[in-house]
């Protein structure tokens, strides 16, 4: 009997310490949202919480110790978003597997624009990420899916990049590590576009969730929707998949 108490007890204070470190994590992301990166403290985020500053440190030891767990979970959302409409898309069907990927992309980062902010906008100031960065599993399997894309289409689009002069050596050795295991066949020339299709993906949506969309386009989605279609007619690749 006492020892079921005992575990109720436990269970109780594992989900009430669950329930708090949630909240902090949520208050983080709205302090940033409201006032950018320089807003994550845990003081702030104690006080709008109605904790004292002592007692936050009970659930981060730092303030970097916080911001690591907020890039590494809302990284593994993403990663968890496009690699789940990689996997539904038709394999079939490259432009298909491609528009899956990127509108996956898009609709995560509407609905965390916040997070978006934390992994691809302005540094947190006087943030040190631990040595690896603050989520390595992540940001290997969005590069990875990333270069999938170019993967899917390079046996289409090869022909359009035989005057290509990359070289391994104009890459940075951490993105060889990432791609090159996962992709032994290509050449330089496919890791140079995926960072192509990269630079169309992120410029558009980072323009719709800072907002400099907003007074250009009421079709924002439209616009999108165009672009993706145009970039699979460049990588030579039918848009019926």
């Amino acid at each position: 009997m006492e020892s079921a108490t005992v575990g109720s007890t436990r269970g109780r204070r594992e989900r009430l310490r669950a329930a708090t470190t949630a909240e902090i994590k949520q208050v983080a992301l709205e302090l940033m949202a409201s006032g950018g990166p320089d807003a994550i403290t845990l003081r702030a985020i104690a006080r709008e919480m109605g904790m004292t500053a002592n007692a936050i440190y009970g659930y981060f030891a730092t303030r970097d110790d916080l911001v690591t767990t907020l890039i590494n979970d809302v990284y593994t959302s993403l990663a968890d978003a496009v690699d789940a409409a990689w996997d539904t898309a038709p394999a079939k069907g490259p432009s298909r597997r491609i528009q899956a990927w990127a509108s996956a992309f898009r609709d995560w980062a509407l609905a965390n624009p916040e997070g978006f902010r934390l992994i691809y906008g302005d540094p947190v100031p006087g943030y040190r990420a631990p040595e690896g960065g603050a989520a390595p599993d992540a940001a290997h399997r969005v590069c990875t899916g990333l270069t999938a894309l170019a993967a899917a289409a390079w046996p289409h689009a090869e022909h359009l990049y035989t005057d290509s002069d990359f070289q391994w050596s104009d890459f940075d050795a951490g993105l060889l590590g990432k791609v090159r295991p996962a992709f032994p066949d290509l050449p330089p020339a496919a890791v140079a576009l995926a960072l192509r299709i990269w630079g169309h993906l992120h410029g558009l949506v980072s323009l719709e969730v800072y907002g400099h969309l907003h007074t250009q386009t009421i079709s924002p989605d439209k616009l999108f929707r165009e672009e993706l279609a145009q970039l699979v007619r460049s990588l030579g690749i039918a848009p019926k998949g």
